[in-house]
């Protein structure tokens, strides 16, 4: 894209009340940028969207619309917009943290922005927003009044995290874990920790600082092999805390410091120390009050299905069903086995993306299942259905198969299952949340 239609379009994005890539949710005085997917082209929607108060719209150049007037005209919207976020971040001169890893980001991002908040004005990504269209509109959010900017980003091919990086231009980074997810994108662990790798790499370059979880083995070998990347460390056994007992009568996660103060928290699931740990640590490497941290921690109550506590009218659920891989499964189900609940019952649904290796894995599931204290465990997917042909603890008498949500949604009408505490994991696309009405 040329300087003069960047320029162009700078000063159309200052004038505008912010910007849209849908055309059905215009704020009066947006941007409206027409992008491509596989199944839909905006350029086909810009005159509704002028028509519905945008205030210009950012249009390609083989969609016949002629330049001028209240339409911009570019090569490619995407990488239109991208180049006015990376711009207009560009203006700014405040600290701006990028956040990726295999598991617990958005959550850690959401520790993070509240812990900060405490003291700064914070602007961060909403959601999960967090691939090559939200960050750049996460970017746009940014104005006079922000402090600090937290901007996660994910990832399921090579080089996505360079891209975002490229776009967001961070001056912090932390990775919260490598695990085992988006195979079929990375090819292997080894192309996962490359890809995350993607973020050290640019911070070594530019010679800006990490916030290493200094309990994580990965993690530390990537920071080791990037030798002039600058490390700020921390942990759970890297600073000496320890994570009290979770019973039915204290079931959220809480965490004695080194110093003394317990750390009170609304979440579900060992796993989460370390989250806990990296904001406590921005927080104080950005000057933010101990125990006003630890305030910021209590007060944040997860409502995205990411280690949710729920109590129905015959059940405690255990709600993690936003998205699931070999490594947050296993966590999930090791914390499960852990906790002191009473009449576990497990339901499971089918990890994606895992190319040749799902079979095996979701062998491994059920396996670490069996030897499980639960009275029921409800495994849905075909995924799980066709590793259990192969797996010889899928004979286990606690335990059905269903080949979707819809077959597991009939059975547990049929069992009513009454004074349990059920854990419901699995990826989002399964659509555990819909068994809730009959728990």
């Amino acid at each position: 894209m040329d300087r003069t239609t960047e320029n162009r379009l700078y000063e159309a994005f200052l004038s505008s009340t912010g910007v849209s890539t849908d055309s059905r949710r215009i704020e009066p005085g947006a941007m409206f940028f027409a992008l491509r997917g596989e199944n839909f082209d905006g350029n086909l929607f810009a005159a509704a969207a002028l028509e519905s108060g945008a205030a210009m719209a950012v249009v390609s150049r083989d969609s016949g619309i002629p330049d001028g007037g209240k339409y911009i005209v570019v090569d490619n919207t995407l990488e239109a917009l991208q180049a006015l976020a990376r711009r207009h971040r560009s203006r700014f001169r405040i600290p701006v943290l990028g956040l990726t890893g295999t598991n617990g980001k958005t959550t850690t991002k959401e520790l993070i922005c509240a812990v900060l908040s405490a003291r700064y004005r914070v602007t961060a990504t909403i959601g999960n927003l967090n691939n090559h269209i939200g960050v750049p509109l996460t970017l746009l959010r940014i104005n006079e009044e922000t402090e600090i900017a937290v901007i996660e980003m994910g990832a399921n091919h090579p080089g996505e995290i360079s891209a975002l990086t490229s776009i967001a231009l961070p001056d912090y980074g932390l990775i919260t874990n490598v695990g085992k997810a988006h195979l079929e994108g990375f090819g292997s662990f080894e192309g996962v920790r490359r890809a995350k790798g993607e973020l050290y790499d640019y911070l070594q370059r530019t010679g800006d600082t990490v916030f290493l979880n200094a309990d994580d083995r990965d993690l530390c070998d990537m920071a080791a092999a990037r030798p002039e990347l600058k490390t700020v460390r921390y942990g759970v056994n890297a600073e000496g805390a320890s994570i009290l007992p979770m019973t039915p009568e204290e079931p959220f996660l809480r965490l004695r410091l080194s110093e003394g103060l317990t750390v009170n928290t609304h979440l579900v699931g060992t796993y989460n120390a370390p989250n806990v740990m990296a904001a406590l640590c921005a927080g104080q490497y950005f000057g933010v009050p101990l125990k006003d941290a630890a305030a910021a921690i209590h007060a944040y109550t997860p409502s995205n299905m990411r280690s949710q506590l729920e109590k129905t009218g015959h059940n405690l659920l255990v709600l993690d069903t936003y998205n699931a891989n070999p490594s947050s499964m296993k966590a999930s189900l090791s914390n499960f086995a852990a906790s002191q609940f009473p009449r576990k019952v497990v339901i499971l649904g089918e990890m994606l993306e895992l190319g040749a290796d799902s079979c095996l894995e979701h062998e491994k599931v059920i396996a670490e299942v069996a030897a499980m204290d639960c009275v029921k465990a409800i495994f849905v997917g075909r995924e799980f259905s066709r590793a259990a042909i192969a797996c010889p603890q899928a004979g286990d008498e606690r335990f059905t198969f269903c080949e979707d949500t819809d077959g597991a949604h009939k059975l547990l009408e049929e069992a009513q299952l009454t004074g349990c505490t059920v854990l419901l994991k699995g990826s989002n696309a399964v659509g555990l949340p819909r068994l809730k009405d009959v728990l």
